[in-house]
């Protein structure tokens, strides 16, 4: 997800698309325990876009 778009978004729609993305993360990172997912990148680009939303999550409750 691109930082113009997670900007655009509202705060509480922020709020639950992270929790949806901590959710969704969580459960690949069980999947790749049992048995390795086919591009492991994945989890990687996934925490990252949870960060990149918390960070400007807070921007915008700072303001």
């Amino acid at each position: 997800m691109k930082t113009a778009e997670i900007k655009e978004m509202p705060v509480a729609d922020l709020v639950e698309k992270i929790g949806a993305e901590k959710e969704n993360l969580r459960k690949m990172k069980l999947n790749h325990a049992v048995s390795p997912l086919e591009n492991p990148g994945t989890i990687k680009n996934s925490r990252r876009d949870i960060a990149r939303m918390m960070t400007i999550l807070h921007q915008k409750q700072s303001k």
